[in-house]
């Protein structure tokens, strides 16, 4: 084999998660955390529209998943990100406790399924868009858990459960990808990355895996 990217840029692969890595990620996490607390005031303001309407902004709670790995791009991150910022939650107070956690790790691995299934090497506004919407198919399984599904008529299930699906797609999945690319468009994203941005996509070229 001839020699990689990595070892042309004097750079270690980014197959591991490295000190810095962590520390972004949970520093996202703390962010989104905060948010997640009081989005549930924002999540009630469409309760009286019609059926489920809250359901349509659910996907912010799977938003710290899918930012993550859009700056740091490794294995893993998704699920540290979402479980860190459900960690938040339960440090502001939330009577939710370990099923919240639960939440927080099936979520993530919903996300982190999807992005592993692309080998970590894509960011594509539906690549992203899957893995929000993976991140929904985890938080259904939970409530299948905890019976929270019992009592719906199956129109009701597929009205709830689209529209949390649609949210994880349009909110943790476009609109995580939107504010990854403006922050990349600020430099902030260049100290998260091994060298040039021209150079950090090289190291997806399959060429030197």
């Amino acid at each position: 084999m001839g020699t990689s990217v990595q070892e042309k840029l004097g750079v270690q692969p980014r197959k591991g998660l490295r000190l810095s890595d962590i520390l972004v990620t949970v520093l996202v996490s703390l962010v989104l955390g905060v948010i997640y607390h009081f989005w549930g005031s924002v999540y009630n303001l469409l309760k009286p529209l019609f059926f489920e309407a809250d359901e349509l902004l659910y996907g912010m709670w799977f938003a710290a998943a899918t930012l993550a790995y859009l700056l740091i791009r490794k294995p893993g991150v998704a699920i540290i990100a979402e479980v860190a910022a459900a960690h938040v939650e339960v440090l502001f107070g939330s009577g939710w406790g370990l099923t919240l956690l639960l939440y927080g790790l099936i979520q993530g691995l919903g996300a982190e399924l999807v992005f592993a299934a692309f080998r970590y090497r894509s960011t594509s506004a539906w690549t992203v868009a899957i893995a929000g919407a993976g991140a929904a198919v985890g938080s259904m399984v939970m409530d299948f858990y905890y019976s929270y599904t019992d009592d719906l008529q199956t129109w009701m299930f597929l009205a709830k459960y689209g529209m949390r699906v649609l949210s994880g797609a349009v909110i943790a999945g476009l609109l995580m990808l939107l504010l990854a690319k403006a922050l990349d468009r600020t430099g902030v994203t260049s100290l998260l990355r091994p060298a040039s941005k021209k150079d950090y996509e090289a190291l997806d070229d399959p060429r030197h895996v």
